[in-house]
């Protein structure tokens, strides 16, 4: 029997399915209380997590203007997932919840002191979701003219993490003694400051707050590249990947564990999610419809290509819908996804790659709540663990297929003994070592 397996949402703090008969209230109030109801609803289903993606501008990828992600509000608006993270851990007891903050745009102390203080309101249930940005306009918004190479970024962030690491360990876990006999809060002993000089970064330290509950918040990072696959190994307790069918996947998560393990990690320590799009119906035949009737239409079609675009610094708006992409192209961006999207070498149409991979899936998942959740079985039992990470196929967020997962597939999970039916650990890190 296929043992269980880890869920986690991926979500932005972004508009909802506005114009459509099922949107959460036509374009939504900005108060975060959507995303509480969602929250809420994804701890009674017992999700490990949920994940706030983020990017840092307006993109203008597609067609060189921001008309088309204007109009069709594409990745815009989209608020800082930051205090939505605090709003949401004030709102739940048990699922973890992760926020995307980029290496570019926060001073290592400030992002420190962010996580820090999230990971005490969510009393250890915080991730960090580490990214470096891939987008040239995101770099302008922050006083540069681009971004440097991907290798770069990259060894900027190994930096980086040093520094932060080094400012989490700068309290003592037992610093905070309240001592009311001695009238003394904290031990100065136990505090020190970290006098890093790196190449990149140059911080004194210490923390100014507690400690995380967690020691530091748990790690979430994408790796797509070889570089990245290494980054992710070296740092994360959950990795959230995209690969093409269960070959794809086995072999990113045999990749990323051998990494680990050859740098002395323990490789079930680290937990790969990979990103599905399940489409559900009352019939497997529904269901197949309405995932044919959404990825042929063309306004998923412009919306996929622009959203694409926008993270992988790519305009496709240049190309025919119905030929093949001219060759292989190459990004500064996130190029894992590019390649992912582009499937080189399958001589498809960039429409037909749109219906392919439109919805961001690893893995087609369509049918019943029953058909779907025997098809996960299966997928993890090839691949070999640990889960799955959740994102809608349609263009935004909808309560409906919200509802869909947490009442249709998380049930028929449980009944195969597939997901969790009760939290059993306090902290985020902790959840994902359960199995």
């Amino acid at each position: 029997m296929t043992k269980k397996f880890h869920l986690g949402w991926f979500t932005n703090f972004s508009v909802d399915e506005w114009n459509e008969p099922f949107a959460a209230g036509g374009g939504m109030p900005w108060n975060g209380k959507y995303y509480v109801e969602m929250a809420q609803a994804l701890e009674r289903a017992c999700f490990d997590y949920m994940m706030l993606e983020d990017t840092l501008m307006l993109s203008d990828a597609y067609g060189h203007s921001t008309e088309m992600y204007m109009k069709k509000a594409i990745m815009v608006p989209k608020h800082d997932p930051a205090p939505l993270a605090a709003l949401i851990a004030a709102a739940t007891t048990k699922m973890g919840i992760v926020a995307t903050l980029s290496t570019m745009a926060y001073p290592p102390f400030l992002l420190a002191r962010l996580c820090a203080t999230i990971d005490n309101i969510a009393e250890g249930r915080f991730g960090w979701n580490i990214v470096t940005s891939g987008e040239d306009t995101a770099a302008q918004n922050f006083g540069m003219d681009k971004l440097p190479p991907r290798e770069l970024r990259y060894e900027m962030a190994q930096e980086y993490m040093d520094v932060v690491n080094q400012l989490f360990t700068s309290w003592d876990p037992d610093a905070v003694v309240m001592d009311r006999d001695t009238d003394t809060y904290a031990d100065f002993t136990k505090v020190r400051p970290i006098h890093f000089e790196g190449k990149y970064f140059k911080c004194r330290g210490p923390l100014n707050t507690v400690p995380c509950p967690q020691g530091r918040p748990t790690y979430v990072q994408a790796g797509g590249s070889p570089t990245g696959r290494a980054f992710a190994a070296k740092h994360a307790d959950s990795i959230i990947a995209v690969a093409n069918g269960i070959e794809g996947m086995k072999a990113y998560r045999d990749d990323v564990r051998a990494k680990a393990e050859a740098i002395g990690r323990n490789p079930d320590d680290i937990k790969v999610l990979f990103l599905v799009a399940p489409m559900l119906g009352e019939t497997d035949e529904e269901a197949r419809e309405k995932l044919d009737t959404l990825v042929n239409s063309q306004a998923f079609i412009e919306h996929s290509l622009a959203k694409y675009g926008s993270f992988t610094d790519t305009d496709f708006s240049i190309y025919d819908l119905d030929k093949p992409l001219p060759g292989k192209l190459t990004t500064n961006g996130e190029q894992g996804s590019l390649d992912k999207f582009q499937q080189f070498g399958s001589n498809k149409t960039l429409r037909q790659l749109v219906a392919d991979g439109g919805t961001g899936s690893s893995i087609e998942l369509v049918g019943t709540p029953a058909t779907v959740a025997e098809r996960m079985g299966e997928v993890m039992e090839a691949v070999g663990g640990d889960g799955f990470l959740i994102k809608t196929p349609y263009r935004n967020n909808t309560r409906r297929y919200t509802t869909e997962i947490t009442d249709g597939l998380v049930p028929a999970l449980q009944q195969r003994g597939l997901m969790r039916t009760e939290y059993t650990q306090s902290h985020l890190r902790d959840t994902l070592k359960e199995f």
